[in-house]
């Protein structure tokens, strides 16, 4: 077995977290081995199976500028300045996330992006091992054993330091580290499942609908979206319950089993979408169903030996964008942590102190999203809210912040923006109780009541 120097740490995972941990620990000096189960993607091309398309927000972004890899991954990246929703009388309304462009979100392609962050990793110093999934860990002995699938299964077994989860929600170390030590693991699975379509350029090779925006069709306990991408495609997400509630007019997988169910279904209640997506039915027949899911641990790591972040510790639904941004910032976060103290476990300690909570916000924001989302944005008491919500951050831009934008654009802690944004959503529901427009508000009012409620938010949690 190979016996590594102290400062040497393995990552299991090569994905988007794996790939910009390891960058920025070699970038701190750290010797870093890096195994994946898959074969390398810049070989081998993206592996479908998960979501296409990631929404990066500043979190990520700051995250990727300390990696060095904010320009090559903006290169590709295009720019979504908010939703645009498609009613279902045929109407278009775009939904700005912030206040101009400088408050915007980025659509990014998973594949594209994996092999930016490996290429940048590599130029760190990190070794990167393919075909090599995590089968077992003794952490007694500290030898962990990964089967080469693309040579028969042939195994072997590696000295470990500390193991590093970035292997997903379904990590491979973190089913090891169970075996060891009780994690207070629990999941917790929508009703709801998804499937992607796509909608190709346009004959003269652009977009065929409003590039710069995330799409989307609410039809109450149902949706579709649309997210573009920098080869002018535009990638859709059809989500619906897995059970249809027939009595309710409402969809579900277990009756939208086809990809002709799924024409028939796009034709009668998202006609202008299907009108742009001539293969329909091939994408829905052979893309597979994505499930929904919130993974909960009440512990990330095994003393010194063993840590999770990503996905692997806290995965979440994808419906506020937020999974990858806060998986980039657990990588910033530990990173962090270890340079600032030798002693491994207490670092990881630290780590999960600061993280944890902020994990379990952005899960909880997530799944209110959902809601907003396919049940709220079309709705005339959230627009007048939103409107308010906006002339709010205009008026008192020290003391509203949009939970959105301190979510998408700042650097405040998710559980502050989850506990501010409650706050302010009371506020919001009273102001506008009995009013069908801003006009009719008592602004002198209004303003007396936000400087009563909420403090000024300090300078440096931006």
């Amino acid at each position: 077995m190979t016996q590594h120097t102290d400062k040497h740490i393995t990552i299991i995972g090569a994905g988007l977290a794996g790939a910009l941990l390891a960058t920025l620990l070699a970038q701190r000096g750290w010797e870093v081995d890096v195994h994946e189960m898959r074969g390398d993607p810049r070989l081998l091309g993206y592996e479908r199976g998960r979501s296409i398309n990631l929404a990066l927000a500043e979190r990520g972004r700051n995250a990727l500028r300390q990696a060095g890899a904010d320009d090559a991954v903006m290169a590709q990246a295009v720019m979504m300045r908010g939703r645009m929703v498609h009613f279902r009388d045929g109407r278009t309304d775009l939904q700005r996330y912030g206040r101009d462009d400088s408050e915007v979100i980025w659509s990014v392609h998973r594949g594209e992006l994996n092999q930016v962050l490996l290429d940048i990793a590599e130029a760190a110093g990190a070794r990167l091992h393919f075909n090599q999934r995590l089968v077992g860990a003794d952490f007694d002995t500290r030898t962990a054993r990964f089967a080469d699938d693309a040579s028969g299964g042939a195994v072997t077994e590696m000295a470990f330091r500390t193991l590093v989860g970035a292997d997903g929600a379904g990590s491979a170390l973190r089913k090891a580290m169970s075996a060891s030590t009780d994690l207070g693991e629990r999941s917790k699975f929508l009703n709801h499942a998804y499937k992607e379509l796509e909608i190709p350029p346009a004959s003269d090779g652009g977009f065929l609908i409003e590039p710069n925006a995330l799409h989307i069709w609410p039809r109450g306990r149902y949706m579709c979206i649309a997210l573009p991408n920098d080869e002018s495609t535009f990638t859709v997400t059809l989500f619906l319950p897995n059970e249809a509630d027939l009595e309710n007019d409402v969809p579900g997988f277990d009756t939208v089993q086809t990809g002709a169910d799924a024409r028939a279904l796009f034709d009668r209640q998202f006609p202008d979408a299907s009108r742009l997506i001539p293969h329909l039915e091939r994408d829905f027949d052979t893309n597979p169903t994505g499930v929904l899911g919130t993974l909960y641990l009440e512990h990330w790591h095994l003393d010194e030996r063993a840590v999770l972040l990503g996905d692997a510790a806290h995965a979440m639904v994808p419906f506020h964008g937020q999974g990858m941004n806060c998986a980039f910032e657990d990588c910033v976060a530990l990173a962090r942590h270890l340079e600032r103290s030798p002693d491994r476990a207490e670092a990881f300690s630290a780590f999960q102190r600061e993280r944890l909570p902020n994990a379990r916000a952005i899960q909880h924001m997530a799944l209110e999203n959902y809601l907003e989302m396919r049940d709220r944005v079309d709705d005339d008491d959230y627009l007048l809210q939103r409107a308010l919500e906006l002339r709010l951050a205009e008026r008192h831009p020290e003391r509203f912040v949009p939970r959105y934008a301190m979510v998408s654009f700042r650097h405040i802690p998710y559980s502050v923006a989850l506990l501010r944004g409650n706050m302010q959503r009371e506020l919001l529901v009273e102001l506008t109780r009995g009013h069908e427009s801003l006009d009719t508000l008592d602004w002198d009012a209004v303003d007396a009541a936000v400087n009563e409620r909420l403090s000024p938010l300090p300078a440096d949690a931006s």
